[in-house]
């Protein structure tokens, strides 16, 4: 399945996002997202083999439970897509950087009026 895809799914999306704060134990990761989507645990487990199996997350036993991480081998694949476009945005967003610190340097450097502490 192509990373696109995979991610195209917003319980999939969902899953991603719970398991970038860290390593969820499957139990909570399955009552998390069958409050949120009303789905059942064989559901959900469907969603972390997708997951698992297209390299954006990985599984580790511990006694009886499987704990869920991320794995960022799928989401390097999304990045490569996503980085021939990046010379699109980048520039405006350098730009944006420098208007921002030029406007600082302004408002430090003007002069002090004398009520009240307020620029002038």
């Amino acid at each position: 399945m192509h990373a696109f895809e995979v991610l195209a799914d917003p319980v999939r999306r969902r899953i991603l996002e719970f398991l970038g704060s860290g390593e969820m134990a499957s139990g909570e990761v399955v009552e998390a997202i069958r409050a949120e989507f009303g789905i059942t645990q064989a559901a959900v487990s469907q969603h972390l083999k997708v997951l698992r199996e297209s390299g954006f997350a990985r599984v580790r036993a511990e006694a009886q439970r499987r704990l869920y991480s991320l794995d960022a081998s799928g989401l390097q694949s999304v990045d490569a897509w996503v980085g021939q476009f990046r010379s699109f945005w980048e520039p405006k967003l350098d730009a944006l950087a420098t208007e921002i610190a030029r406007g600082k340097r302004e408002r430090r450097s003007a002069p002090m009026t004398g009520r009240a502490g307020k620029r002038a």
